[in-house]
């Protein structure tokens, strides 16, 4: 008799405990179940909200401004960053637009920006060209020292061309200037200084030569003027002196050079049509 009770209570366990399992694998579908269609429906509010707003007449861009162009016009950046006005602008992926305007050879930052209800504001900035680069291609560096594009015949002309430079004393972020190139940049650096003897405005050509130095074409009057490396504050010195010198003697108004490199010795070379026997001046 005891057997038989024990068994009794061992199947009336089990099945309670088979129905607890069933019981609970079906409270845990029907949560699922349910999780699962309110995911679809936020989903579907989701997707529904989305769709109005970008096809919503109330966010159509009206006012589209552009700040920070220089070289380039309002339409190119918006072009550029496809962007037209009457767009939504909550459809407006402000970050793939922002990747187009950095994409540009003329653009090294971009901003895009939403101004609600019905703008979008772009902020750029351009590469500020310094100088244009003859590396029997010729190329535009910015004021960093760095080339940012090849040059195009849209690009300004009006710039100091560098010769004699390879690409191996360009700027790279592994390793410092060439003596080359770094000569070249103080030169156009201090061309940009308040009244300096040699502006920026009016070098037309710096010619590289690894041996001697730098020669600079810059006056109508003076065909070259060699002022090697180094020392340049005290050569640019001298040859304002030279040239206030030379102002006053009338018989030296047009030079075949001025030479610079020895500060104890500076040499000027008339031009040919000068009379041969003046031969060349040492000041």
């Amino acid at each position: 008799m005891g057997r038989k009770h024990i068994r009794s209570n061992y199947y009336k366990n089990s099945a309670a405990k088979k129905r607890n399992r069933i019981l609970r694998r079906l409270v845990f579908c029907i949560k699922t179940a349910g999780v699962i269609a309110a995911l679809q429906m936020v989903s579907f509010v989701f997707i529904f909200s989305y769709d109005f707003l970008t096809q919503c007449d109330y966010f159509r861009a009206e006012k589209l401004v552009v700040t920070g162009t220089d070289f380039l016009s309002e339409k190119q950046v918006l072009e550029q960053a496809q962007i037209k006005k009457g767009i939504n602008i909550i459809s407006v992926n402000l970050s793939m637009a922002r990747k187009r305007l950095l994409a540009h050879s003329w653009i090294t930052e971009a901003e895009v920006s939403r101004d609600l209800p019905s703008g979008i504001n772009i902020k750029i900035k351009e590469h500020q060209p310094l100088a244009i680069l003859d590396l029997g291609r010729k190329f535009l560096i910015n004021t960093s020292g760095e080339i940012f594009k090849e040059m195009a015949v849209s690009d300004p002309g009006q710039l100091p061309m560098i010769s004699g430079l390879a690409f191996s004393d360009i700027n790279t972020s592994d390793k410092p200037r060439s003596i080359p190139f770094k000569a070249v940049m103080n030169v156009l650096e201090l061309g940009q200084k308040c009244k300096s003897v040699l502006p920026y405005d009016l070098i037309k050509k710096i010619q590289v030569d690894r041996e001697m130095g730098l020669t600079i074409y810059a006056f109508d009057r003076i065909k070259e003027i060699k002022i090697g490396y180094n020392d340049y504050p005290n050569k640019y010195d001298r040859l304002k002196n030279v040239l206030a010198h030379l102002k006053k003697r009338r018989g030296f108004s047009h030079l075949e050079s001025i030479d610079l490199n020895n500060l104890n010795r500076i040499v000027i070379h008339p031009t040919k049509k000068e009379s041969p026997a003046r031969g060349h001046k040492e000041v």
